[in-house]
């Protein structure tokens, strides 16, 4: 079956590949691998899907910008604070030519992407983390635009919303990353002081800092499935409690059954889960 369908896009049935051609070429540009159900598909099947497995339902990394395509209303989002210069507080060895690489490769500035839009017609400041920069790991920058987004909140009486998804803190900027955590969580509780509502949205994974941080203070959280979320991994848990780990653990259904997360919501339906808890909360 997986065959037949590289055949029909490399050719007709009849044609061969090339001798030195390996099989992982054949695949580049034109096929992904779901590591769930361990099902070859087509890539433009995929991204019509919403990067969602047509065959399983596994929910693939995305990036803040085909999530914010996906949620803000076409022509509504406007963003901010784009251009924040890197830090290097603990003088990291290659730290800031790495950034620089990253940036280069894959034309993201930061992990995470802010601004002003719409849901639905809904005016809300965004925050949406993205994986392919350093997986989402959370440094100077990325606190101090999460911090403005929310104090932007505060200023234009708007809901907040953020996905997440990130590894934790940045360990190239020391304790300064950690500090973060601090920084986000007071600018939260000063959201909330102000009785403006606040969504996160957690994907996976969703670890570390973050976690310890925003991801766990929304108003209400909701959850994409089977996303891993925690503080430190399943393995060093074990390894630390010396016990075995019930299944499933830290994935999102285990934590909606222990009352973590609020509600779980597939990708096709976000954007109107969205919407609806941002009418209900309009005044």
């Amino acid at each position: 079956m997986v065959i037949d369908k590289i055949k029909k896009v490399n050719g007709t049935e009849d044609e061969k590949p090339h001798k030195n051609t390996k099989a992982s070429d054949m695949l580049v540009g034109k096929w992904v691998k779901c590591d769930a159900c361990k099902e070859i598909l087509y890539k433009d099947d995929v991204h019509k899907n919403l990067s969602v497995c047509p065959n399983c339902g596994k929910h693939f990394r995305i990036s803040a910008r085909r999530r914010i395509k996906q949620i803000i209303d076409e022509g509504t989002f406007e963003e901010t604070y784009e251009n924040l210069p890197e830090t290097d507080p603990i003088k990291f060895d290659g730290y800031l030519k790495k950034i620089e690489a990253l940036r280069e490769k894959t034309k993201i500035q930061e992990a995470v992407k802010t601004g002003f839009g719409a849901i639905n017609g809904n005016k809300v400041v965004i925050a949406v983390m993205d994986s392919n920069f350093l997986m989402g790991s959370m440094g100077s920058v990325v606190g101090e635009k999460i911090t403005l987004a929310i104090e932007d909140a505060i200023k234009d009486k708007l809901p907040f919303v953020i996905f997440c998804v990130s590894g934790g803190a940045r360990m190239q900027e020391g304790m300064v990353s950690l500090m973060q955590m601090a920084k986000t969580s007071a600018a939260m509780a000063k959201l909330d002081d102000e009785g403006l509502l606040s969504i996160t949205v957690l994907t996976d994974p969703t670890t570390g800092g973050v976690t310890a941080s925003f991801a766990s203070l929304g108003d209400i959280i909701l959850a994409e499935p089977n996303a891993l979320i925690g503080f430190a991994g399943p393995r060093v848990i074990e390894q630390t409690i010396g016990q075995k780990l019930p299944e499933g653990f830290q994935r999102s259904e285990f934590l909606l059954e222990h009352g973590f997360i609020d509600k779980i919501v597939e990708r096709k339906d976000m954007k109107k889960t969205l919407a609806q808890i941002l009418e209900l909360h309009k005044n």
